[in-house]
């Protein structure tokens, strides 16, 4: 009797064993914490992850003030994984509303089942006279990040007011079921939970329909987040994907929806009263049209599908470069090459230089960079020996580029090198008394 006891003892304990190692853990701290612009005055989107669902809540208030006096709620979507395994985990979005511009806060994020650090950022200044200052960079991993140390310590300095990243996050986030992902954005966090981090998609988030891009990012707009626009001081700036010029198995339509909203922007954008406002028309992008590396890329070939369109659609698909040059476009940032190119001011592979002695004063075409040397696991590419006429500077040295936009007729930007311990390679100011196509003339 004694034995049977014993036996009904032990097959109960290890059933109860068994039972709990089947339950999978409860997680509800938040990670990947990260800030964006809405493009909605006087606010700031939080976003930030977990792995079980709970309530999407911010706490925040003033820099200096009660800690904590306000209270915002969201919303968490389910993101599952497209890999093998078909992890899930929830992505959390609270928008905070009514700040004072130009104001410090301080925040956390979570609920009551678990709150993040706590994180502090400058809500954005909504004039037209603002001067903002923006780091921008592609193609940065979780392995060899090189940048990001240098990019975290300025960050934490107050150096600058937006990020953007010109696609191509982790290398990959799709990798190891998503924990690539997870990894790279935990690692940003650093950076992009005090500072707007603002994308654009590149051709190392292809993986599900560029689900990860499209789950784990929160930009202005409902197109999640392949193609928006926004305003920052005296500039509007446009975020497009070049991706749908190569993966058409996703749908040639939304090549041509996305045409169709960047004819319909720059439209607005170029309308007097808004171009008075607003002079300096940036766009971001991932694939450039230009560039003089060794690598073949779609920016190698004269007939570049960014640029030129593709004729081998029904219908034919059109390029770029005409619609940004006929609406008058300044500045155009590019990555996915993995070095720094600053190009003379072109058009129509030709050089249309302000002048000799001044190329950058009052220039006759839209400007180009190119900046994608933040740091990944593919390391450099190569340039030919030769650059073409359009090609000004070159740099395969790990880096990434600083923005200020001055005024309203002055842009001053710099490259710096991470391999020179931060040492500035290369400026350019770029001074437009003009704007719109008719600056071309």
């Amino acid at each position: 009797m004694m034995k049977m006891m014993v036996l009904r003892v032990l097959l109960c304990s290890c059933a109860w064993i068994a039972a709990v190692c089947c339950v999978p853990p409860i997680r509800t701290q938040p990670e990947q914490v990260h800030i964006s612009y809405p493009g909605v005055k006087n606010s700031m989107l939080v976003t930030w992850s977990t792995a079980n669902k709970t309530e999407s809540v911010v706490e925040f208030g003033l820099w200096g003030g009660k800690l904590f006096s306000h209270t915002a709620k969201g919303n968490a979507s389910k993101f599952v994984d497209g890999g093998p395994e078909n992890r899930t985990m929830y992505v959390h979005r609270v928008t905070l509303t009514d700040l004072i511009p130009a104001a410090a806060y301080v925040y956390h994020c979570g609920s009551e089942a678990g709150w993040s650090d706590i994180f502090y950022f400058t809500s954005l200044n909504e004039s037209v006279s603002f001067s903002p200052r923006f780091a921008l960079f592609g193609d940065m991993g979780n392995e060899n990040p090189q940048s990001l140390s240098r990019l975290q310590k300025e960050t934490q300095m107050g150096m600058y007011d937006v990020i953007l990243h010109i696609g191509d996050f982790a290398y990959d986030m799709h990798e190891d079921n998503g924990q690539i992902g997870d990894e790279f954005m935990q690692q940003i966090q650093s950076i992009a939970a005090y500072t707007p981090y603002m994308t654009c998609p590149g051709n190392h988030e292809w993986a599900y329909n560029f689900s990860h891009y499209r789950g784990r990012f929160s930009m202005p707009g409902h197109t999640e987040n392949l193609w928006y626009s926004w305003n920052v001081g005296p500039a509007h700036i446009i975020s497009f994907s070049t991706e749908v010029y190569f993966y058409l198995e996703y749908g040639l339509d939304l090549l041509f929806r996305q045409y169709e909203w960047l004819q319909a922007d720059l439209k607005e954008a170029n309308r007097p009263e808004n171009r008075a406002q607003r002079p300096w028309i940036i766009t971001m992008g991932h694939r450039p049209m230009y560039c003089s590396t060794d690598d073949g890329d779609d920016c190698t070939q004269f007939q570049s599908y960014v640029r030129l369109g593709r004729n081998d659609t029904k219908p034919a698909a059109p390029g770029l470069e005409d619609l940004f040059y006929q609406n008058g476009v300044d500045l155009e940032l590019w990555a996915h090459e993995h070095a720094y190119e600053r190009l003379w001011p072109v058009y129509d592979y030709k050089v249309f230089n302000g002048s000799s002695e001044e190329p950058y004063v009052n220039p006759k075409a839209p400007v180009h960079i190119i900046t994608g040397s933040a740091g990944c696991r593919e390391k450099h590419d190569g340039f030919i020996p030769k650059p073409r006429d359009w090609s000004a500077f070159r740099s395969t040295d790990y880096g990434y580029t600083r923005m200020r936009l001055i005024n309203s007729t002055h842009l001053y930007l710099q490259q710096v090198s991470d391999d020179q311990y931060g040492r500035v390679i290369d400026q350019m100011l770029l001074v437009k008394e003009k704007h719109g196509a008719d600056a071309w003339r």
